[in-house]
């Protein structure tokens, strides 16, 4: 199974293909789609639309796996954030691509086993299980990364082989 990774966002997506087959994963690719600051929103996201295209096109994924957002304190960000992520949603459903959203905490429970891990704690675990010389750059791809490598491990879980009902968290 391939599965994209996406890290929404407006200035910077982070996107990381993995393969998943059996337990075992492979690093296929990742990196970030980037909107110049300063144009309008419309044009960034059109520009976020048309590249994940692009990118659906070139990895055919058989899955996408998306983060679900999390405010914290700057809810204008959050709102331009989530129209992004809105595009996300809308490319990845254009292309046929499934996609499942997971929370930073079921990422984190996932990749690392503590769902409070910090960061650093989380790339590194990508890394190792990836098996990588070195980690994914920027932070944004390592995330994205990590975001695949959770659906890779929830989709192989009990649940969804006993024939859970394809929710999109676990």
């Amino acid at each position: 199974m391939r599965i994209l990774g996406i890290d929404p966002g407006i200035a910077t997506v982070g996107f990381g293909v993995i393969d998943s087959e059996r337990g075992k994963h492979g690093f296929v690719r990742c990196g970030v789609i980037t909107t110049p600051a300063g144009t309008p929103l419309t044009s960034r996201l059109d520009r976020i639309y048309s590249d994940l295209t692009e990118l659906i096109g070139l990895f055919r994924p058989d899955a996408a796996a998306v983060e679900q957002l999390f405010f914290n304190t700057n809810i204008t960000t959050g709102i331009s954030v989530a129209e992004g992520r809105g595009v996300i949603l809308l490319a990845c459903y254009r292309a046929g691509v499934p996609v499942y959203e997971y929370t930073p905490l079921q990422v984190k429970q996932a990749v690392v086993g503590y769902g409070l891990a910090e960061k650093r704690q989380v790339i590194d675990m990508v890394k190792r299980l990836l098996n990588l010389k070195s980690a994914p750059k920027p932070d944004d791809a390592a995330d994205a990364v990590a975001i695949a490598l959770c659906h890779a491990r929830s989709a192989t879980s009990r649940l969804l082989r006993q024939g859970g009902n394809g929710c999109s968290t676990i």
